[in-house]
């Protein structure tokens, strides 16, 4: 089934724990393409290393951190999953921690999930908060944004299928060829996952192909969209290639007004994140939004 639009932009949704005890990716994403929904959405975390919980930026104080930060499956291997039964649907990681896997590896891994999906994959991208794990998977917290950038840089290199090396202070490997490419030319869109500031806009409009913010109040789509804009046409480049895809926090932007606020803003696409906790739940909860969303 097509997608379907609210307020004239694209609704996506995001399912934190996609295991078979909570909500199989395969069930989820399937009928989310049949309701409309265009895009699914799954997140990552490799381990939480014992203490690392207690500094979540999301813990309110005194209490705990969501217990979800364990229950993550792999997001690609989840996201493989829901395109074997899925045909349209875009699959996004929000987010995948780009310091945390070999860019090899990762260029290999997301050309192949694009490849079996057709070119349906979009690489919503960040760096972390949780020290204790970027650093036990490998990553450089201090400088973790250098180390994405120099990695997505690798792994463009990588998805033209030639012979090609790296020699940075992070990505650093012989000329190697990395097969199949990916479906959708030149490479699937990377979405810069992060809250507004100065240097994400500029990131966004040098290395990448839209941003993907934590929002919670539309003014701050409003915001980034203009700043984006300024600095996309500094560099030479149309404002109109890059998307935002506005990612709605638990139990926020659950109405048709509330997508007008954000389309309004300047969203191009919308995820809204799911509550349900469990199959069944999940399952309701999807029919509820897409009678709101488009009926």
């Amino acid at each position: 089934m097509a997608a379907k639009k609210s307020s004239g932009i694209g609704v996506g949704v995001f399912q934190v724990i996609a295991d078979l005890f909570t909500g199989d990716p395969a069930v989820i994403a399937k009928r989310a393409e049949e309701l409309g929904f265009d895009s699914y959405w799954l997140p990552e975390h490799a381990a939480i290393p014992k203490g690392s919980e207690d500094i979540y930026p999301g813990k309110v104080e005194g209490g705990s951190a969501p217990d979800y930060l364990y229950k993550m499956p792999d997001p690609l291997i989840g996201l493989t999953r829901a395109a074997a039964v899925t045909s349209t649907i875009n699959l996004g990681t929000g987010v995948a921690l780009v310091p945390e896997r070999h860019p090899v590896l990762a260029a290999k891994e997301i050309a192949t999930l694009d490849h079996y999906s057709k070119g349906r994959f979009i690489y919503g991208i960040g760096a972390g908060w949780n020290e204790p794990e970027c650093t036990m998977m490998g990553g450089d917290f201090a400088h973790r944004w250098a180390q994405v950038k120099e990695y997505i840089a690798a792994m463009k290199k990588l998805w033209t299928g030639e012979y090609v090396g790296a020699e940075g202070k992070y990505a650093n490997f012989p000329p190697s060829v990395c097969r199949p490419t990916p479906w959708r030319k030149p490479h699937p869109p990377i979405l810069l996952g992060s809250i507004g500031s100065p240097n994400v806009y500029r990131r966004v409009a040098q290395w990448g192909d839209g941003w993907l913010p934590f929002v919670v109040n539309p003014q701050e789509v409003s915001d980034g969209r203009t700043e984006i804009d300024k600095y996309a046409k500094d560099l030479g480049r149309d404002p109109k290639t890059i998307n935002i895809t506005a990612f709605a926090p638990d139990g926020m932007f659950r109405t048709k007004a509330d997508i007008k606020t954000l389309a309004d803003a300047g969203a191009d696409n919308v995820v809204l994140w799911l509550q349900g906790q469990n199959e069944a739940a999940i399952l309701k909860e999807l029919e509820t939004l897409a009678a709101e969303m488009f009926g």
